[in-house]
């Protein structure tokens, strides 16, 4: 039963540590063919939005590019950070952990 537990305590250790390093991962998302690109962390954190000036004419398009390339960052992201973490866990669905 002790090692049962060790074994689950250096589990958790390496998760917490595997979520820290691929948090600062960074993944880049482009959209309309390059007119908006949005850099973001796996933990969140949208680092920067470059945006082709050819798109300032139209607002209500540029603002929908914005916001679809930061969602499909955000989703490399989390997509990313599962797929490490789902090495660590063998697979299986720990609760709470996303």
């Amino acid at each position: 039963m002790n090692e049962l537990i060790r074994q689950a305590q250096m589990m958790q250790k390496k998760m917490l540590r595997t979520q820290e390093e691929i948090g600062k991962k960074e993944v880049e998302a482009s959209v309309g063919g390059g007119m908006v690109t949005v850099k973001a962390t796996c933990s969140g954190e949208v680092l920067s939005v470059v945006i082709d000036p050819a798109v300032l004419e139209d607002v209500e398009m540029l603002q929908d590019m914005v916001l679809a390339a930061v969602n499909e960052a955000l989703k490399k992201g989390k997509d990313l950070m599962q797929g490490e973490m789902a090495q660590i866990t063998g697979g299986m669905k720990i609760p709470g952990l996303f």
